[in-house]
């Protein structure tokens, strides 16, 4: 009687024990996975300096670079005085036409409605578009999120052309839900 109580007790203290590693385990990888996406996020930031440092010229060229990198076919870079909104050009690897339209603003400023609706406006009519983006180095106002999302336009703001920058493809911010997405407040420098 005793043995088995004995053993009982080892084997509750044993449970309790593997219990606690679980636990802490858990903890650990969770602590590790916030760890990691805060510092891709910094990591995203800062390469992104070089992009406020860009000309206008230079950041389109950037984009189309980055197309190309992503498989995209027939990349050409149009933008320029009279260009009806299309800065870059393009055929995505599944074979659908799309138009850029590129803003390189300071990162304290924002892409309002007005720019959203000119570009919508030219985006499929006049460049036979079926994927238009529009890609700034800043963010969006809630606005022209709304408009883009009723409109599907595909934004990508300073945040997220951090993560096309560093390897995300093109074609994985199509999915996004663009009224959820982004913010119109300024952006903070990250502490390093």
């Amino acid at each position: 009687m005793g043995t088995v109580l004995l053993v009982g007790l080892a084997v509750i203290v044993l449970g309790a024990f593997a219990a606690r590693r679980v636990r802490s385990g858990r903890r650990e990888a969770q602590a590790e996975k916030v760890r990691l996406a805060e510092e891709a996020r910094r990591q995203a930031r800062r390469s992104l300096d070089t992009v406020w440092a860009m000309d206008d010229r230079q950041f389109e060229m950037f984009v189309a670079e980055l197309c190309r990198r992503d498989g995209c076919t027939e990349v050409e870079r149009v933008g320029g005085a009279g260009d009806l909104g299309a800065d870059v050009t393009g055929v995505l690897p599944d074979g659908r036409r799309f138009v850029i339209q590129c803003k390189r603003y300071a990162k304290h400023r924002t892409v309002g409605s007005r720019d959203i609706q000119t570009f919508n406006g030219t985006a499929r009519a006049e460049h036979g578009a079926e994927v238009p983006f529009f890609v700034a180095s800043c963010v969006f106002t809630k606005p022209a999120r709304d408009f883009a999302a009723r409109h599907r336009l595909c934004l990508i703001d300073i945040n997220l052309l951090g993560f096309w920058n560093s390897g995300t493809p093109l074609t994985s911010f199509l999915e996004l839900d663009i009224s959820r997405s982004g913010t119109n407040r300024r952006l903070r420098p990250y502490p390093e």
